[in-house]
């Protein structure tokens, strides 16, 4: 069975956080339309994401094993555990959704976070003395990224002002994922626009994003 694995990067819980409603409009849809997948769901502002440590690491990206994890303090293992199960659950999905606001034209510092906790050698990556190569190209993923943002910014100053969007698509399209959509949530705190309109906007853009993902 394929899986989604559905990413969410806001504190604020659901029916607060624009960027969590339309995600969960894109997934409810999505899982309409491809009843085969199963559905992971990750709220990194309410599970456990562990901030990097050198002890954590015996070389570039490769987590501690063997005696050098033994010799680890039991929070320290635990942190050790969980950076390998959040990466092996990342794996395991074909398609990825995450949603989350713009912070600082940005996304919130924990989105951040958990992309290191996955970026693992071996896994994600493959690190050799003079080479970084990505890994994820080993079978067909996709994923989409969802915005929210209280503006609106015109697409000639877009790559400018959204490095959240081109963060995220840059950096998965170097690990391997090919297949990249965004939707962009935006005006939400604008009075010419608001939340609601913004919200039909970015719903309307989903179906056929939805049927171009077979």
């Amino acid at each position: 069975m394929k899986k989604l694995l559905y990413i969410t990067a806001s504190t604020k819980p659901e029916e607060m956080s624009t960027s969590k409603v339309v995600g969960r409009e894109f997934v409810n849809r999505f899982m309409e339309q491809y009843s085969d997948y199963e559905l992971m769901e990750l709220d990194i502002y309410n599970e456990y994401i562990p901030e990097m440590n050198y002890k954590y690491f015996k070389c570039r990206a490769e987590l501690v094993s063997g005696q050098e994890y033994e010799a680890l303090s039991q929070d320290d293992k635990l942190a050790v555990d969980r950076i390998n199960e959040l990466c092996d659950q990342f794996l395991s999905a074909d398609v990825y959704v995450i949603a989350a606001p713009m912070w600082s034209v940005m996304f919130p510092a924990k989105l951040k976070t958990y992309i290191d906790c996955i970026i693992l050698n071996n896994k994600v990556i493959s690190v050799t003395p003079d080479k970084v190569k990505g890994l994820l190209d080993d079978k067909e993923r996709k994923m989409v990224y969802i915005q929210s943002s209280g503006g609106v910014y015109p697409k000639i100053f877009s790559g400018k002002i959204n490095h959240g969007v081109n963060y995220i698509h840059d950096t998965f399209k170097f690990l391997g994922i090919s297949e990249f959509d965004k939707i962009m949530v935006e005006g939400v705190d604008m009075p010419s626009i608001g939340r609601e309109a913004a919200i039909e906007k970015a719903v309307e853009e989903m179906d056929d994003i939805i049927s171009n993902m077979q």
